[in-house]
């Protein structure tokens, strides 16, 4: 079976209509994905497959022996997985398809150059494939675009407009026990969905209809860098969708023709969309959606937390450029399960719960936090970096929103930040943030490896608390939450 049938299946079990193949002409071309276990390469080899085409691939995950469900379901899907050693890269007619931040030495593109192979960046070929269809979203900023988009997707497939998807992380309304990765959904040719990232400068290649923009705060990039970013990703769209409530995207609306944007905000009556009155649930929230010239309606959203009060108002601004209604969208929003490692509760042991959590910069570490103080409990914080890159680029803003957000008896506990080779600046670690949190009057503590956290973690457990494990680029952590939470 390939991957695009599983995701239709996943689709039908999921209880909705049935998701249908991207009805193109064939192209029977092969395509050879680098890192194809990856949470932006696999959804993408999807689409690519649906549309005819062979996959294959290979991922250094798959070569150390991290995350082997996912690999033995991709074999099982139709992908030919090979060693990340250039020896599934052997002929010109192939397509290969790299991250954008791949590096020459990574001997897949070495051999992609020996054989005179095609190499593409993912986003190429995934801004080839997105300006392509007729009707695009493109969803953007610095935090909450895999939930938006996700949000998006729900609203849209329930509406019947048979969207094709492509999500940075799996989206939980359209997965099953048997198809657990559904980061995309395989739909019709004249709409096409994707999260759109600004870290590598690659928004510049969408042109979208409707381009949404959550916030802009500093991240991968300078302010200004990303200023020139998202003002051109918004000034191609038709209809922008922006967010009043973060002081860089709502200069962007400011700057805009009048009728070209969607403004939405928590409590902001200026707004198209404004959510009031927010009232967190245990498990979701509840708040007053006023809509420009329309009648207040109460939402209740499965997903806890003002941010995704904002990512629900920024999804129904996107679907309401496309003409669905107020009413249709928040239904579909009510019944919207979420993403996969967004503030995922993993379980409860011997009263201790563990939340498994996609939270890796400064803005989205501070929605995490402010969500699960929502109620009471101390918090024992797992943060593992993603980078050293970005614990330098970010060292004060890290401190000053872990000492901030954290509470007097809160635990923050870190390992060294994932690193899987090649040349990076590593002055700046671990210890660096522990030690800046402490001296600020917080508990933090840096440790050589994970397993050492978790140890600790064990150590220091006791009823009432909340487990928290955050970070990203490291599948395995999904892993490490749900052992700890069996040790527990």
């Amino acid at each position: 079976m390939g991957l695009a049938s599983g995701v239709a299946r996943a689709s039908q079990a999921a209880g909705h209509s049935p998701v249908s193949r991207v009805k193109i002409k064939p192209m029977n071309k092969d395509y050879f994905f680098c890192g194809v276990g990856g949470s932006g390469m696999l959804p993408l080899a999807m689409i690519v497959q649906a549309q005819g085409n062979r996959i294959a691939g290979s991922d250094r995950a798959l070569d150390q022996g991290r995350t082997p469900d996912k690999f033995d379901w991709l074999r099982a899907h139709g992908v030919a997985l090979h060693p990340q050693d250039g020896s599934g890269v052997t002929r010109v007619d192939q397509i290969v398809v790299a991250t954008g931040a791949v590096e020459d030495t990574v001997p897949d593109i070495g051999a992609a150059r020996r054989v005179g192979a095609t190499i593409k960046t993912r986003p190429q070929l995934l801004s080839e494939l997105f300006n392509a269809a007729p009707t695009s979203i493109g969803v953007a900023g610095t935090s909450g675009k895999s939930t938006i988009t996700g949000m998006i997707a729900w609203v849209l497939d329930r509406a019947g407009r048979k969207p094709t998807v492509v999500n940075g992380a799996v989206m939980k309304n359209f997965a099953d026990a048997d198809h657990p990765f559904a980061s995309a959904l395989v739909g019709g040719p004249d709409l096409f969905v994707a999260e759109v990232d600004e870290s590598d400068g690659s928004i510049a290649r969408y042109d979208p209809t409707v381009a949404v923009v959550s916030n802009i705060s500093l991240d991968h990039k300078s302010m200004e860098e990303l200023r020139d970013l998202f003002g051109g990703f918004v000034g191609r769209a038709t209809t922008a969708v922006l967010n009043l409530d973060n002081p860089e995207t709502a200069a962007l609306a400011q700057e805009l023709a009048p009728g070209k944007a969607i403004t939405f905000a928590l409590g902001e009556e200026e707004a198209d969309l404004s959510a009031h009155d927010l009232q967190p649930l245990p498990t979701g929230m509840r708040f007053e959606l006023r809509a420009r010239g329309e009648a207040p309606r109460a939402v209740v959203l499965n997903v806890p937390g003002a941010h995704n009060a904002a990512n629900a108002l920024a999804a129904l601004g996107a679907v309401k450029a496309l003409g669905v209604s107020v009413d249709d969208a928040v239904a579909a929003l009510e019944t919207f399960a979420g993403i996969r490692r967004r503030l995922e509760v993993v379980g409860t042991q011997n009263g201790v719960t563990v939340v498994d959590d996609f939270a890796h910069n400064p803005d989205k570490i501070a929605a995490t936090l402010k969500t699960l103080h929502a109620f009471d409990g101390r918090l024992l914080i797992l943060f593992q970096p993603h980078g050293f890159g970005p614990l330098k680029l970010m060292k004060s803003e890290f401190i000053e929103g872990f000492a901030g957000l954290m509470r007097q008896d809160d635990v923050l506990l870190m390992p060294e930040p994932v690193y899987y080779g090649g040349t990076t600046d590593r002055s700046v670690g671990s210890e660096d943030i522990a030690t800046g949190v402490r001296e600020a009057g917080r508990r933090a503590e840096a440790l050589a490896t994970r397993a050492d956290c978790g140890d600790r973690i064990l150590e220091l457990a006791r009823p009432g608390d909340r487990v928290v494990v955050m970070g990203a680029r490291d599948d395995s952590l999904s892993s490490f939450a749900a052992e700890l939470l069996a040790r527990l």
